[in-house]
């Protein structure tokens, strides 16, 4: 089957008429047949098909364990361990902030700790000997409980002054330098997880497509690194709603790697098979004699073999030098290809032979 496949259902139709009259005066004389001579055509058997659409899209492989690594507080930038392109592993220190800030706060929440128990301590003390109220008691122990929690978090916040790699994989980027101020959650490295080997094709689709594509429909993949293989993928993820810049719909095809080394931003094309079929007749696209979009006409010869019915067709979809139509050809078994170009709803014909069959 070919291939070579358009990713809509629109194409260049004066084009293809074009191509229609040049297999007529390839096969006939450049002139009309004089109006009292039946003109000379030439048929072809249609054929019907059960085949889907084969879509095609192109797109950059990336991995789904992507992320932008950044500090949960803000500081000044004391190290950067890493360079673009360099292999980690899970746990491996990245960055780190400078902690003079921090560890004061670590320090000092420690100290607001140990004064909160000691008032504590203190309160229940003069409660056992009538001094102090229960309130008061109540209070030193809430102090204590809030500066607990306090410590808790300046320590959570000098752990997380530090970027580490959350699982093996690659620097992609880094996006900051040591000295540098990074503000709180700001990206200071892109990490790819791609020991996970999650790879992945993100990439948009017209909504007529979008209509036919499900979750689970394969896809042949081809990518320029490896230009005599081809991988195969399934379809994960789908949108429901268009973006709103573009217009499309947004796919994502999960890559099986095959053992191969891949990397983000990879150039590959896809052929995606959508899984749902339905019944379409075929026809040469030299049978087309006009057309507008979806639509179309073409010529057919009555019972008497002599003269021709023009036929309005809606076109489902163009492959290689094949017209799949959805609708207008369901009783017809025939069309003529060579002489179109001469022919009007008046015309009288003599057959004088069948095209080629289809190329399949």
């Amino acid at each position: 089957m070919n291939t070579r496949i358009l990713s809509s259902l629109r194409f260049p139709l004066a084009a293809l008429i074009a191509f229609s009259l040049v297999r007529c005066g390839e096969n006939h004389a450049a002139t009309t047949p004089p109006a009292d001579e039946p003109i000379p055509v030439k048929l072809q058997s249609v054929t019907t098909t059960g085949e889907g659409k084969i879509l095609q899209y192109s797109g950059l492989i990336a991995s789904n364990s992507e992320a932008r690594l950044s500090f949960k507080i803000g500081g000044i930038i004391s190290r950067i361990y890493v360079k673009e392109g360099d292999h980690v592993v899970a746990g491996q220190l990245l960055a780190t902030l400078d902690l003079t800030e921090i560890n004061a706060q670590v320090q000092q929440a420690s100290q607001n700790l140990e004064k909160a128990q000691r008032d504590e301590t203190r309160a229940n003390n003069l409660y056992r000997d009538t001094v102090a109220s229960l309130e008061q008691v109540q209070n030193a122990h809430t102090q204590t409980t809030v500066s607990t929690e306090a410590l808790r978090i300046a320590r959570f916040n000098q752990q997380y002054a530090q970027i580490r790699a959350t699982a093996g994989g690659t620097i992609l980027q880094k996006l900051m330098n040591e000295g540098e101020y990074a503000s709180a959650g700001t990206a200071v490295l892109v990490f790819n997880g791609a020991a996970q080997n999650d790879w992945v094709v993100r990439f948009g689709v017209s909504d007529k497509d979008w209509a036919v594509l499900h979750k689970g429909d394969k896809a042949s993949i081809t990518i320029d690194a490896y230009p005599d293989e081809r991988f195969t993928g399934v379809i994960t993820k789908l949108a429901e709603g268009a973006d709103a810049s573009g217009g499309t719909y947004a796919v994502e095809v999960t890559i099986a790697a095959a053992g191969r080394k891949l990397a983000p931003g990879l150039f590959c094309t896809l052929q995606l098979q959508p899984a749902g079929k339905r019944s379409l007749t075929l026809i040469p696209a030299s049978a087309l004699a006009e057309g507008d979009g979806n639509t179309g006409f073409v010529y057919t010869l009555n019972a008497d073999k002599r003269t021709v019915r023009r036929l309005p067709v809606r076109i489902a979809w163009l492959q290689g030098d094949r017209i799949a139509i959805a609708a207008g050809l369901d009783t017809v078994r025939e069309v003529i290809t060579d002489g179109i170009g001469f022919l009007t709803e008046k015309s009288v014909v003599r057959p004088i032979g069948h095209s080629d069959s289809l190329t399949k």
